[in-house]
């Protein structure tokens, strides 16, 4: 059983909610890896908030046997905000399964996986899922997979995860049409790590595709990445939890454990050898992970702090992509700017934070990167708009453009279009799947589909439209920073970039929702928005009036003149030393505008 004849390594690739995670549970099922007794749904998926939201984070591997075959089943994220990671463990596979709802048919992220699959040379194994749904729509979507793929029709397997139909023919399709692994060609040690997890006893779990040479308890590893070196405390293989083993082999994917405390030492798509006999050139592919979202996370109370970095390190263990740096906020106190893939993964570490750690947590607009290239020819990141430079250092900015798929029935595709246009987007190509699907291609502005668009794009298309992402580059763009200024003083928390044509408009929305959001106060609150000292949309919030003469029965007129005389004094000291209270969902209605 140790040569890689008997091999097949292989994941599961398809758009959110097709199936993934319900498949492998029924491969499990019906190959016994897990009994009956202790099955459970989305068995792969340990976290919590995968388990609710039906998604897959993190990637997950398992060894199955399967009559004279051994099969490593990875389980992949199925999010665009995870793509890199998607990319790791297909480049750790042979084949792949492609998994395509019956009712819905191909979509965005379908495409997208599809597309990397073949990048690395995958065998593609197509199959429609949920056959069993009154509403699908089998001779629709296998048309839909032979113009993309190119297959035959009785290349398409059918099945539906929920019943165990057809699973019986996956098996053989994975033992008879995925190739084994390549024989190894040298003894010298060489794997690839295609996902990693934080054991706080242990230290980090390297989940490890081995490429040539074996590796066993006591080796000397070193990663590619940098120059630190490991002794290796344990190797094994995934048959539900880890299982310890001897040694792990060419072709084999297991895990690689090594006192490692740092997980920025162990890095998705990094190459690991033995320190002694190194093999001589890394696997292609490796590139570090840069964040692409960012948002300011701020505790509700100040004495929370140290509790929230604490949090922040120990989520960090286990998800090297996330980045964070202390942030002071005029509004808002002492806080982090945390990076992140984007507004999924910023999502999930916002749930984490509140569930795991019990923290109330102030959350600024989410924002982008741009690059600032000033006068004197350097060139600035930025990564909130505080930080923009000064417009007399100014030469010009740039901001990321990413290439969009959006996947839409035929007859809303007016709809996606006319919101693209909105977004600033530039038209590349339209193709049609079938004769009721067509896929659109649009250049857009990271920025523009932060907020709203993924709503506007699904809205406008009835909830059939899906939409996916890579970024292509960073493009100089005609763009303002606007202020918003709460009685004359400015709150960095809603400051924003944005387009020269779009700034009035947006500056006088802002204005409009932050009065209805503010409550009122016993001054007038006037509410500004600005572009540098250019006060371009502004709104007042009226004042309490309070009634100083109530008490006042009769008498002398001069009496109630002084009285309101005073309150003017009064309310004109307030107005000078006053703040103002603002609302944390008065500090989100950027999102929204």
């Amino acid at each position: 059983m140790n040569s890689t004849k008997s091999l097949r390594n292989f994941c599961i690739i398809a758009h959110i909610d097709h199936g993934k995670s319900t498949l492998a549970d029924r491969l499990l099922e019906h190959t016994g890896t897990i009994s009956k007794k202790k099955m459970q749904n989305q068995v792969l998926d340990n976290m919590e908030l995968e388990r609710e939201r039906g998604i897959t984070i993190k990637s997950h591997s398992i060894r199955i046997d399967y009559k004279d075959f051994i099969l490593n089943l990875i389980d992949t994220p199925g999010h665009v905000d995870f793509t890199y990671e998607v990319s790791r463990t297909l480049s750790a596979s042979e084949g792949a399964l492609l998994i395509v709802d019956a009712a819905q048919g191909i979509e965005a992220q379908t495409v997208t996986n599809y597309l990397l699959a073949l990048e690395n040379d995958l065998e593609i194994i197509p199959v429609i899922n949920k056959v069993d749904l009154p509403n699908a729509d089998i001779e629709n979507v296998s048309a839909q997979i032979i113009e993309m793929v190119g297959c035959k029709k009785e290349d398409i397997l059918l099945a539906s995860a929920k019943t165990g139909e057809g699973i019986e023919d996956i098996l053989n399709a994975i033992t008879s049409k995925i190739p084994a692994p390549e024989e190894p060609k040298n003894e010298e040690f060489k794997g690839l790590i295609f996902d990693s997890i934080y054991d706080r006893y242990r230290g980090v779990v390297a989940y490890v595709r081995v490429y040539e040479g074996s590796l066993k308890k006591g080796s000397r590893i070193k990663f590619f990445a940098h120059d630190t070196h490991y002794d290796v405390d344990e190797v094994g293989h995934f048959i539900i939890d880890r299982k310890k083993s001897d040694s792990i082999k060419a072709g084999e994917v297991g895990y690689i454990i090594a006192n490692v405390r740092d997980i920025e030492h162990v890095l998705a798509g990094d190459t690991v050898t033995n320190f002694n006999k190194p093999c001589k050139e890394a696997l292609p592919g490796f590139q570090k992970i840069k964040p692409m979202v960012f948002s300011g996370l701020f505790p509700a109370d100040a004495g929370e702090y140290d509790d929230l970095r604490t949090a922040l390190e120990k989520l960090k263990l286990n998800d090297a992509s996330l980045s964070f740096e202390p942030e002071v906020s005029d509004a808002l106190g002492f806080g982090y700017r945390c990076g992140f893939l984007g507004l999924l993964h910023m999502e999930i570490i916002q749930e984490r934070l509140e569930r795991e750690f019990n923290l109330s947590i102030v959350t600024t607009s989410p924002n982008v990167k741009y690059l600032a290239n000033l006068k004197d020819g350097s060139q600035e990141e930025v990564q909130r708009p505080a930080l923009l430079p000064d417009p007399k250092f100014l030469d010009s900015l740039m901001e990321p453009i990413v290439t969009a798929e959006i996947l839409t029935p035929v007859d809303y595709i007016g709809n996606v279009m006319k919101i693209c246009e909105e977004k600033r987007g530039k038209y590349k190509s339209t193709q049609y799947l079938s004769e009721s699907k067509v896929q659109l291609i649009y250049d857009l502005p990271l920025g523009e589909i932060l907020f709203d668009f993924y709503d506007r794009i699904k809205s406008g298309s009835k909830g059939y439209a899906s939409f996916d992402y890579t970024f292509k580059e960073y493009k100089e763009s005609k763009l303002d920073k606007l202020d918003i200024l709460i009685n004359k003083e400015p709150v960095d928390a809603l400051s924003m970039i944005c387009s020269k044509k779009d700034s009035y408009h947006r500056g006088l929305a802002l204005c409009q929702k932050l009065k209805e959001l503010i409550p009122r106060h016993q001054i007038q609150i006037p509410i500004q928005a600005s572009i540098g000292s250019r006060v371009i949309a502004r709104t007042n919030i009226a004042p309490f009036r309070k009634n100083v003469t109530e008490k006042l029965y009769g008498g002398d007129v001069t009496r109630k003149n002084k009285l309101l005389q005073k309150q003017k004094k009064g309310k004109k000291r307030m107005r000078t030393i006053g703040r103002v209270e603002v609302p944390q969902e008065a500090l989100l209605a950027v999102l929204k505008i």
